[in-house]
């Protein structure tokens, strides 16, 4: 019913996170209805993105420049390195504006099942980078997930004969979170991580 080169287009969206057969094909619809306006742009996009994005060969942040714009900003405090799983936590963090030091990307998290061992990460990198005279602080901005947490406790005892003082981010509560709704798991977390008030 469809021409070859519209499936094509359809079975690529739906291998987009968050987009199935149904929505792919909305999207489809919506792109070719509006070729001039936004398809032929969004294709010149992602051309120039394929040819120009790189992997920043310090911290593993996604840029047009290697080394990134975060690791070559001087106003940004060099004794501050904060470990993220993926390149989509660093832009998280990024957003809110609070972090003012620089990255290290691992690139996933430790999972036995799957065989990622340490060398499947950048966690070598990691730990050269934090044995670096300049970094104080290594925050461990990794996911409340059982591969974050392992991982966590690996990157801990690597460090342990580094310097640094080691830091992760609070678990727990969420501001504007109904104790009711909350799980078993991030109710626990709060209750140990209590602080005065």
């Amino acid at each position: 019913m469809i021409g070859p080169e519209i499936d094509r287009l359809i079975q690529l969206l739906a291998k987009l996170p968050g987009l199935g057969p149904r929505s792919a094909r909305r999207v489809a619809l919506h792109l070719i209805k509006r070729r001039d306006s936004l398809m032929a742009p969004l294709g010149a996009a992602l051309a120039e993105a394929a040819a120009g994005i790189r992997t920043c060969s310090v911290c593993g942040n996604l840029d047009s420049a290697d080394p990134c714009h975060i690791c070559t900003d001087d106003r940004r405090d060099p004794s501050l390195l904060c470990v993220v799983e993926e390149v989509g936590d660093l832009w998280a963090l990024e957003r809110t504006g609070a972090f003012k030091g620089r990255y290290h990307v691992l690139g996933g998290t430790l999972s036995a099942l799957e065989g990622v061992g340490p060398d499947d990460l950048a966690i070598p990198g990691l730990l050269e980078r934090a044995a670096r005279p300049e970094v104080r602080e290594v925050i461990l901005a990794l996911n409340a997930t059982v591969g974050g947490q392992t991982t966590a406790h690996y990157i801990s005892d690597r460090l342990a004969h580094c310097d640094v003082i080691l830091t992760r981010l609070a678990h727990g509560v969420p501001v504007g979170g109904e104790l009711d709704y909350l799980d078993d798991g991030t109710l626990t977390a709060a209750l140990r991580a209590r602080r005065n008030v």
